[in-house]
């Protein structure tokens, strides 16, 4: 299997590579892939204490985030390197200030795997949640290096677990322990013969109630809020949009910020079309001009976190698309949270849904009757900002192990 795998490997170099002339998404990876052992080369200071953690993009990252910044406020002198799979990932925290070296992980090929070990290492090794490359485990366990999975989840659909998985299965048994998210996945794991695993949770909740604790005050959010009642709306897409620009019109009593997921000019111009123009961007605000409108749409990067504070009621863009985005950032909050029917694989909307701390919707009358209720609703709120303080814990866990 591995001969197998490792010529899967080849061809997917060679995907890579024509994608590249079209794609400029790939011809980074490509480019970042070639270049990540000139970095190395170039930047890895000998004899030097490094621990590696890699996420394949930027989700992983965040939960990844937690121990790095645990882990250098306790041990200073420890450095870290930082691999990214996914141009996602990497281009916007390429200048991550808690990581030593941040770069692309070079293809997993046998070669490669041992190269990266030899000029790295590393004295510990992390992958996040869903990071497992054969020909680097191997060659990690190979030089003796101890390996951990952080918030990990696992599935019985996946690879390990079928019949015909045995020798990925095996790939477990190089980890010296594996940090679960839930008992489903530690169950699963055990059943198969593993013991090498214990239940820590999900950093998520670590690295949002950080957020939370360290939000900041913004005088032109506050200045526009004015005491209305605010609906935050982050990381919308179009759909999103449409369904709360039409509660936006009809009640004009409330407060509407909408954050979009992409913030280029032509999607924050159909905003402003389905909003007739009668909105302020961000970029422009100040405090006269924030009088004049009851919808904020936010152009930069950087505050959702932060304006989430200023909400009574938090929805969460991308749930009529491929998937809700960051629930718990507002949830921390203690606001109740909406969003979209595709929310299912997401283990953190599922138990906020079952406790009544948020709420989906499939279309405007459900979005109007939800609104409706939870701007009167204390309660939900309640649940939900609990939900996440009960949840933290899990980098400390981690902390202790590694």
């Amino acid at each position: 299997m591995n001969s197998v795998y490792n010529i899967g490997i080849y061809f997917y170099k060679i995907a890579i590579y024509i994608a590249s002339f079209f794609n400029e998404k790939a011809q980074k990876l490509k480019n970042g892939q070639i270049d990540a052992f000139t970095v190395l080369e170039n930047e890895i200071e000998p004899n030097s204490n490094y621990v590696w953690f890699h996420a394949a993009s930027l989700g992983e990252f965040e939960q990844g985030r937690p121990v790095i910044e645990q882990l250098k406020s306790q041990q200073p002198d420890t450095k870290i390197i930082l691999t990214f799979f996914s141009p996602s990932g990497f281009e916007v925290r390429k200048n991550y200030a808690h990581a030593n070296i941040v770069l692309y992980l070079p293809l997993d090929t046998p070669n490669n795997a041992k190269r990266f070990v030899q000029l790295v290492k590393p004295s510990k090794a992390v992958f996040i949640k869903y990071e497992f490359w054969p020909n680097y485990l191997l060659a990690l366990q190979e030089a003796k290096v101890p390996v951990f999975s952080i918030s990990t989840i696992f599935r019985p659909n996946q690879l390990f677990f079928k019949w015909y998985g045995g020798w990925y299965r095996n790939l477990l048994s190089t980890f010296n322990h594996i940090f679960v998210q839930d008992k489903a996945s530690y169950d699963l794991l055990k059943s198969n013969g593993f013991s090498n695993a214990s239940i820590c949770g999900d950093t998520r909740f670590d690295r949002v109630y950080d957020l939370f604790s360290k939000s900041k005050q913004l005088s032109l959010i506050e200045a526009f809020c004015n005491g209305k009642k605010v609906i935050v709306a982050g990381s919308t897409w179009g759909k999103d949009e449409e369904l709360l620009v039409n509660y936006y019109k009809l009640h004009p009593d409330i407060k509407l910020i909408l954050v979009p997921h992409e913030i280029h000019s032509a999607h924050i111009n159909s905003i402003s079309k389905l909003l007739e123009g009668q909105l302020v961007r961000y970029s422009e605000a100040n405090f006269e001009n924030l009088k004049t409108v009851n919808c904020l749409v936010v152009d930069v990067i950087g505050i959702l976190s932060s304006i989430y504070r200023y909400a009574d009621i938090a929805y969460i863009g991308g749930g009529f698309g491929v998937g809700i985005h960051n629930t718990l950032e507002a949830a921390v909050y203690g606001i109740p949270v909406l969003f979209g029917p595709n929310y299912l694989k997401f283990r953190e909307a599922r138990e906020l849904i079952s406790i009544g701390g948020a709420f989906s919707i499939t279309n405007y009358s459900l979005l109007e009757a939800q609104i409706d209720r939870l701007l009167t609703d204390t309660l939900a709120g309640k649940i939900a900002g609990d939900y996440v303080k009960k949840n933290t814990g899990a980098t400390d866990l981690i902390i202790r192990r590694i």
